[in-house]
């Protein structure tokens, strides 16, 4: 049931409300922040109740990436990731900001859109970036990653097939953001999931998930001028 939510009301939720905020002429400081607050609150409310379902059923935390087996590696592996895809999100957003508005992808709109403008709207942001980094990848790296791999154990390359159906699932939790975005949502999964499964941790990915979407608001706030 938690994959079928997942699957179904996760994303269509996130599509509505991406309308809804969309359809506005502009967005106010009330419209962001009330944006990123309902979808904090959401957020550790889905990790609470998978969290309470895997202890439910025995699920370990080894089983979820929740380890430390390896400290060297993972600080590296946290290290090199991180830093390479924030180069990549800030050179993208950039590339982007440069082009005329009526050539930019419809993705950049959206970020736009929900682009922290004050201090207020950094510092609620910036909790928002956390609260994804670290929901979203105990939700998709850990227990969708986990539940794919427990049904497909008995069959051939249960690893692989678990890490391309969990970052299709991560995926379609950003149908709003449009069929590239749901393309790089998966590439970066798939990353993710790698660096999970070599690591036997969530943490690489949750420090690089957090970094990426605390550079991308700073980044376009900055830019917004320009763009």
């Amino acid at each position: 049931m938690i994959l079928l939510f997942l699957a179904t009301v996760v994303p269509w939720r996130g599509q509505s409300r991406m309308k809804r905020l969309m359809s506005n002429p502009v967005a106010t400081s009330s419209d962001r922040l009330s944006l990123y607050g309902s979808t904090i609150v959401f957020q550790w409310l889905m990790l609470a109740i998978v969290a309470v379902r895997c202890l439910a059923r025995s699920v370990g935390g080894d089983e979820l990436g929740i380890s430390l087996d390896d400290p060297w590696r993972i600080a590296w592996t946290s290290i090199a990731l991180t830093v390479f895809l924030c180069l990549n999100q800030v050179f993208g957003i950039r590339k982007i900001a440069s082009v005329p508005p009526e050539k930019r992808p419809p993705l950049f709109a959206i970020t736009e859109r929900i682009a922290p403008r004050s201090s207020k709207e950094t510092i609620v942001f910036a909790a928002l970036a956390c609260t994804a980094g670290i929901s979203e990848e105990f939700l998709y790296r850990g227990f969708v990653f986990t539940a794919f791999f427990r049904m497909l154990v008995n069959y051939m390359s249960p690893t692989a097939v678990a890490a391309i159906l969990s970052s299709g699932w991560f995926a379609l939790a950003h149908l709003y953001q449009g069929r590239r975005g749901i393309f790089t949502t998966f590439v970066v999964g798939i990353i993710f999931v790698t660096v999970r499964v070599w690591t036997g941790s969530l943490i690489p990915a949750i420090i690089a998930h957090i970094a990426i979407d605390v550079v991308a608001g700073i980044c376009v706030a900055k830019f917004l001028p320009r763009a």
